[in-house]
């Protein structure tokens, strides 16, 4: 990999989490997908040669769960539903250049080979260690089929992951007061032998690795506390008959589906390069390392030919695999690092946690069924915040957007602008594009590219959505119908427009790739909108015809039907199943694990306090002097605020949730006469105020000093 600005001169690839093909899919899984289509796009229109390649995660402890609860082979149900995504998947646009499964033979001897490179390179090593077992059906109880409390937090927790409560990885044998999955019984612990991936050696390797990752904060900071704490070592094999086999093993053991997941990125793109060619996309010179000789020169006799830039694209849930488990085993098998991870938020419907039990959901079906474009969608999808915020879908907001953006900005233009073209001049006026609306159109391409390498899908989308608005004001302003018809003049003002249209069309691509092409056909255009590169944004359109509306409304009503549809699901869901808790609640990241989920929006507090209560709070403005995480603990870090009359220590609950390294200098709200209070052994001198799950830290418009009162 390199970090050098795309488009650079090596492949890349981008990658999705693969989801357990264990379920139909709703709009939390749609979520990453949608993200990594409109990133590899978007990439591609800088002109990076680049591969987008995901597959179905068919191994692990929640398909066979399910699997045995239904009376089923697992195998029976993950080809069932890896078969269903390939189908859907294409429907949304999410144009995967090859879509595989960690099932298939490639899989398996890419990562057989892996795991014998970890041995032979002494990474492995056997140790005997306490696994839960359901003494009545005599059967061990790998991962999700035990569940228990959480060593750490004491939240309720699931055998490989405290969903409820930290969200730590756990290891076999952790998770306390164990109990059976499949039947309710209490479990025991017996000693039974199995295979570790020393990863504890690895963690000068890996804080090097998170120095030099791009991609999303939180991708980069939450893996430095668990690297901080200490690594342990990583339990690599279970006991199940479900899964690829650990090679040359005598005992039943299959890999831990946190090896052969991720595996599937290098066996896919492998896969694609087999189908197309490597001298169209050469798998090898993405994910093996180039040699060097002794002067450091590229040696090609000593080894495969590049390095790629490798984009994955994840849920954040699943963080921790993807930053430490993954590139200690790329390291030690001679593979690429991953250049970028981009971890998204998590997805809530109305304000509350996505939960399949209770219908809460917005399926992928159910969207298309209700006769909506796909590429509506994918633009709310994957505009309606940064990568790594959490994202709220109603159908209120959905039609707010898609009416107001879509609709209102740039279908209006569009159409205006084509219509009075086709009219008028049977197409693009001859006149040449004036310097003013040349020069918008070049700075947003560089805003598109920009926002490209700073891993920012919003900011690139808003590229093209500006330029849109740009061109109703261009429009509104110059009143082309006062003008004289076919005269000199209004060719020059619809010529401007043209132009317009179509670099809009070329930048709103990666988000909607199929109005985009239908953008490109009512402008004449022969080009393939997907093929094209963002320098077709300045390139002259030709003769066309009168166009169709891009977009249509959502009317107020269909949104009130919308609604009630889904809150009479809900609430039949939670008559039929009125004990279901909250690990039912699932992840939205389409990738591979579960998460704990987004708890429901409170509702305003009935109690009002007087004038004088509020009064009593001292709230001052502060100014972050310096941020550090508390050593131990999963969320705190030690703020030095300056408060005008004195600085401050404070502690936050914002270690994973922001960058403390960029926090020095932002401007916060104190409540400075809140009682002292001890945490992890730091004295916490007042309180930061912040809002949501995601720590959004109050801030001041202005430029307010060091110790005003706020009032």
């Amino acid at each position: 990999m390199s970090s050098d600005e795309y488009p650079t001169d090596e492949p890349a690839v981008v990658t999705c989490g693969l989801p357990y093909a264990n379920g139909d899919l709703h709009v939390g899984h749609l979520r990453s997908y949608t993200a990594g289509d409109a990133y590899s796009r978007a990439l591609r229109k800088l002109g990076q040669q680049t591969a987008f390649v995901s597959g179905s995660d068919m191994h692990g402890t929640p398909i066979a769960v399910g699997a045995e609860k239904q009376g089923v082979d697992p195998e029976d149900i993950a080809y069932e539903y890896h078969e269903q995504y390939e189908e859907t998947f294409p429907e949304f646009n999410v144009d995967f250049d090859n879509y595989g499964h960690t099932d298939d033979e490639t899989n398996t001897e890419v990562t057989r080979d892996i795991v014998r490179t970890l041995e032979d390179e002494g990474y492995v090593y056997e140790k005997e260690i306490k696994v839960a077992w359901d003494p009545a059906e005599d059967q061990p109880l790998p991962d999700r089929y035990v569940t228990g409390t959480c060593p750490y937090c004491g939240e309720t927790a699931r055998g490989d992951e405290c969903d409820e409560g930290c969200g730590r990885h756990l290891e076999p044998g952790e998770i306390e007061d164990p109990t059976s999955a499949i039947t309710g019984n209490a479990a025991e612990y017996r000693d039974r032998e199995h295979k570790f991936f020393a990863v504890s050696e690895l963690s000068d390797y890996l804080s090097e690795f998170l120095d030099g990752l791009e991609g999303t904060s939180n991708a980069r900071n939450q893996p430095r506390e668990w690297i901080e704490s200490g690594l342990q070592d990583w339990c690599i094999t279970r006991d199940m008959d479900w899964g690829i086999d650990y090679p040359g093993a005598e005992e039943e053991l299959v890999l831990y589906v946190w090896v052969d997941a991720p595996i599937e990125y290098i066996s896919s793109t492998k896969q694609y390069s087999e189908r197309v060619g490597a001298d169209e996309y050469d798998w090898e010179q993405v994910w093996r390392p180039q040699a060097e000789d002794e002067a450091g020169a590229p040696d090609a006799a000593a080894g495969a030919p590049g390095n790629g830039e490798i984009v994955h694209v994840i849920g954040r849930d699943i963080i921790q695999h993807h930053t430490i488990f993954w590139p200690a085993m790329l390291h030690v098998a001679g593979y690429t690092a991953p250049r970028a991870v981009c971890a998204t938020g998590f997805v809530t419907i109305n304000g509350k946690g996505l939960s399949t039990s209770r219908n809460r959901a917005i399926w992928a079906r159910e969207y298309l069924d209700e006769g909506f474009h796909p590429d509506l969608l994918r633009y709310y999808l994957t505009t309606m915040g940064g990568f790594q915020q959490d994202l709220d879908f109603s159908w209120e907001r959905f039609a707010e957007r898609v009416n107001g953006e879509l609709v209102g900005t740039v279908g209006n233009f569009f159409y205006r602008s084509l219509l009075f073209a086709a009219r008028n001049f049977d197409g693009t006026p001859d006149a040449e594009v004036s310097e003013d609306v040349a020069d918008r159109i070049d700075e947003a391409v560089e805003a598109f590219h920009a926002a490209v390498n700073d891993y920012d899908l919003r900011g690139a989308s808003e590229a093209g959505v500006r330029l849109a608005r740009y061109g109703n004001e261009y429009i509104q302003g110059h009143e082309p119908w006062k003008l004289e018809d076919g005269g000199a003049e209004q060719a020059q003002v619809i010529r401007d427009c043209v132009q317009i249209a179509k670099a809009v069309a070329v930048l709103v691509e990666p988000f909607m790739p199929e109005k985009a092409e239908r953008a490109f056909a009512q402008l004449g255009e022969d080009a393939d909108v997907h093929a094209v590169t963002v320098d077709a944004a300045t390139g002259a359109p030709g003769a066309f015809g009168e166009p169709d509306e891009l977009f249509a409304q959502v009317e107020d009503d269909r949104v009130e039907e919308l609604e009630a549809k889904l809150a009479e699901r809900v609430a039949d869901a939670a008559d039929d199943d009125a004990e279901v808790d909250a690990d039912e609640t699932e992840s939205d990241s389409g990738a591979g694990e579960d998460d704990a989920g987004m708890s429901d929006v409170e509702p305003l507090a009935e109690d009002r306090i007087a004038f004088e209560d509020f009064q009593a709070m001292d709230l001052r403005v502060g100014r972050v002097e310096s941020a550090a995480g508390i050593e131990g603990a999963d969320e705190l870090a030690t703020l030095d605020v300056d408060l005008g009359a004195e600085t401050r220590t404070v502690v936050a609950g914002i270690k994973q949730l922001h960058d403390l390294d960029e926090l020095p200098g932002t401007k916060v709200v104190v409540v400075a006469n809140m009682e002292k209070n001890e945490l992890f052994g730091v004295e916490s001198n007042g309180m930061v105020l912040a809002a949501g799950e995601d720590a959004d830290l109050l801030t001041t418009h202005g430029d307010s000093e060091p110790g005003t009162k706020v009032r």
